[in-house]
């Protein structure tokens, strides 16, 4: 299926991890142009000179807006345009009883995976308002409408993210610009990695039996019994940012096995 973006220009925060790099692969063969960053900068810019497209790699943290302000200027500079904003980067954040939580912990996890997709959209939004055609998605998680006690720090930033996002879908479709959210949960990441070596180590069990046990006590929802996969994320995105999803505003898609055990979220 052709996606109908061609030469359009997408910026894909996150893209040293998992899902923001996937996502980068499937709209870089749909022929985009990309902009990619990340906080540091490392192996992934030169994995992203072999996508087959023009990429520009940017480090930038995306906590501070003029960091942001300056990745928007340079795609700018390079491009002359920005079409599509898929915001990936994020933390899991401190764990544990929600009231042992600090104000730091809160305010980490508020800078990174809230706050930040203000910035991005701050920076962003004035060029795709001027190209009257745009696309913002953010991942979400299943957390923001099925919280788990532990990650109260990570399910309030990401439950305000949902919302942040429906907020700006009623103001900016009159521009052309639609807004998304997509809600994994327990995919294949660097993220869940660590949760799971954690989890092995605490239960002295190996990798794949701590992913097994995590599933069946933590995540009965997911009746496919594996964790999901970033190539299975990307592809929603992928949807979502092309002309073929012109008629998608404010909803959050859930990519989550099962997970949500609920009708609606």
């Amino acid at each position: 299926m052709d996606l109908g973006i061609k030469d359009r220009v997408a910026l894909i925060t996150g893209a040293d991890g998992g899902m923001g790099f996937a996502t980068a692969k499937v709209l870089a063969a749909e022929g985009a142009k990309l902009v990619l960053t990340d906080r540091a900068r490392g192996a992934w810019e030169a994995e992203a000179s072999g996508l087959g497209t023009d990429v520009a790699t940017i480090a930038a943290d995306v906590t501070r807006q003029e960091e942001v302000d300056a990745v928007a200027k340079a795609a700018l500079e390079r491009f002359g345009r920005i079409d599509i904003v898929v915001h990936t980067a994020g933390i899991t954040g401190a764990k544990g009883d929600p009231l042992d939580m600090t104000d730091a912990d809160y305010e980490e996890a508020w800078r990174t995976d809230f706050l930040s997709a203000v910035h991005v959209a701050r920076a962003t939004f004035p060029a795709m308002r001027r190209g009257g055609w745009g696309r913002f998605v953010c991942i979400a998680s299943e957390n923001a409408v099925q919280p788990y006690w532990e990650e109260a720090t990570y399910n309030a930033a990401k439950a305000a993210l949902a919302a942040f996002v429906k907020n700006l879908s009623y103001r900016e479709a009159e521009h052309g610009i639609l807004c998304n959210t997509v809600s994994p949960a327990f995919i294949a990441t660097d993220m869940t990695d660590e949760m799971m070596k954690k989890r092995a180590a605490e239960n002295g069990t190996s990798f794949d039996e701590a992913v097994e046990s995590f599933l069946k006590e933590e995540r009965p929802g997911i009746v496919l019994k594996r964790r999901g996969r970033a190539e299975e994320v990307a592809a929603v995105i992928a949807l979502l940012v092309s002309e073929r999803g012109s008629f998608v505003n404010g909803s959050n898609v859930r990519v989550d096995g099962g997970s949500v055990q609920s009708v609606q979220s």
